[in-house]
């Protein structure tokens, strides 16, 4: 039996005016560099890694792995030196730092060394899954973004429940970064953002610690045009008695840094003119 269904009356589907699309964009994305800073993570840097490693990105897209250890006290440079030794065929670049800076300097070093057309942040504590790359990916090879955040607090995907004050911290922190931003994250401090690496090749980016994040999406949101997107992701989060690190002062660090940073950028927050039609 056959039957019609009357869109009469139904509002067209919505769809990104061809003129703002960026057709073939994925044709441009020829390889992610998956920046991995750690410090004392030894006991689980070998499954990070075999987790990114195995990972299949989309569209045939290159992987390349910039494993940062900011000068752990563990064991972690074994591990890594063994890992790299029974897998000689992953495509991962070992940088060891001699002195401990800190995980925003660590990406720093991670962001220098890039030679991807984007990079993305993972932690190696195993917070974050690596098979939700390609959902990071999409709305750029949509030809739809050009920045991607992964949010903690959107979607449907599983959601370890920890701290109540914890997730109430993100939040505030969240609220504060996009009232000086003008960007209406949900999660604005997640360890995941696709970014091109040609942004972050001339981003001049100072804070060493957890901080970076926020003088990140302030510097982001100070060049005009870039269409940043967020996506739900999944989040795994571990208890200090796990190994957690951020502390409270890294929060008041935090604050400062959005502060700082938005008053010495007066640049306008994500503005753009209209593209005309046919340029």
């Amino acid at each position: 039996m056959e039957s019609s269904h009357d869109t009469a009356g139904l509002a067209p589907a919505r769809k990104t005016p061809r003129h703002v699309r960026r057709p073939d964009v994925n044709q441009q994305i020829k390889k992610l560099s998956v920046i991995i800073p750690c410090y004392n993570e030894a006991a689980t840097i070998a499954v990070i890694l075999d987790k990114v490693t195995d990972v299949e990105l989309m569209h045939h897209i290159e992987k390349e792995i910039i494993v940062v250890n900011d000068c752990s006290k563990d064991d972690t440079d074994l591990m890594i030196r063994e890992y790299l030794e029974d897998n000689p065929q992953a495509p991962i670049r070992y940088i060891c730092k001699e002195v401990n800076q800190g995980k925003g300097a660590a990406v720093h070093t991670g962001m220098a060394a890039a030679t991807g057309d984007y990079i993305i942040i993972q932690d190696a504590d195993l917070e974050y899954d690596p098979r939700e790359y390609n959902i990071m990916l999409a709305p750029i090879l949509s030809g739809d973004a050009d920045i991607v955040y992964g949010s903690r607090f959107m979607g449907g995907n599983p959601h370890r429940v920890l701290f109540f004050w914890h997730t109430l911290g993100n939040k505030m922190l969240t609220f504060f970064s996009n009232l000086f931003t003008n960007m209406h994250l949900t999660d604005a401090h997640t360890c995941y953002k696709v970014i091109p690496t040609s942004i972050t090749h001339q981003m001049s980016l100072k804070e060493q610690r957890f901080a970076f994040d926020a003088e990140l999406n302030v510097k982001i949101s100070s060049l005009p045009g870039l269409r940043v997107y967020e996506v739900g992701i999944s989040y795994y989060g571990r208890t200090f008695a796990e190994g957690k690190k951020i502390r409270f002062r890294d929060a008041l660090r935090s604050v400062f840094c959005i502060l700082k940073y938005s008053l010495a950028s007066p640049a306008p927050r994500l503005q753009s003119q209209p593209e005309e039609v046919g340029k």
